[in-house]
């Protein structure tokens, strides 16, 4: 084999191998990436101080957040940090709606810390989870139907809530 075909079939292979990277799913080139903006929540289920012809106080919902999820294969890693909430979280969790936007179950719990550090104590912190998801919940996740919602003692269905979206 004379050099220039060498050469070009040296080409070919290296063309032949760009497009089969290339052509690999996401989660082999290190994941799907989902990201979510956590803000206040008028929660479910709470009323105003005067009945339920009145909004819940602004006071009940303060605060705000991020988070942000990997989906590789099957596996889904969230992490997020929130601060200024008008009291301290509960729970955290990862929730599977009928649509973008409308919740329905809380499927899956998050690890919740609180920093001791924020004013008033406990209002700040971090939240972090890895987990397995079934088929459904991963079809769920790539259209925009999974969430995270922070629970906390004064809203107790739902403080701060974001939708994980690419």
């Amino acid at each position: 084999m004379t050099s220039r075909k060498r050469m070009i079939a040296c080409l070919a292979l290296v063309a032949m191998g760009a497009g089969l990277f290339a052509a690999l799913p996401m989660h082999a080139q290190g994941g799907d990436k989902y990201n979510a903006r956590l803000a206040p929540a008028p929660p479910l289920g709470l009323r105003g101080e005067r009945g339920s012809a009145f909004p819940t106080p602004a006071s009940f919902v303060a605060g705000i957040g991020s988070a942000s999820a990997t989906l590789s294969g099957k596996k889904m890693s969230v992490t997020g940090t929130f601060e200024k909430m008008a009291s301290a979280p509960t729970v955290a969790k990862v929730g599977l709606g009928l649509a973008p936007g409308a919740r329905l179950d809380l499927i899956l719990d998050l690890q919740l810390t609180k920093s001791t550090a924020s004013t008033p104590p406990g209002t700040s912190g971090t939240l972090a989870g890895t987990f397995e998801l079934t088929p459904a919940q991963i079809d769920g996740l790539k259209k925009g139907k999974m969430y995270i919602q922070i629970n906390s003692e004064s809203a107790p269905n739902g403080h701060l809530l974001g939708w994980l979206l690419k």
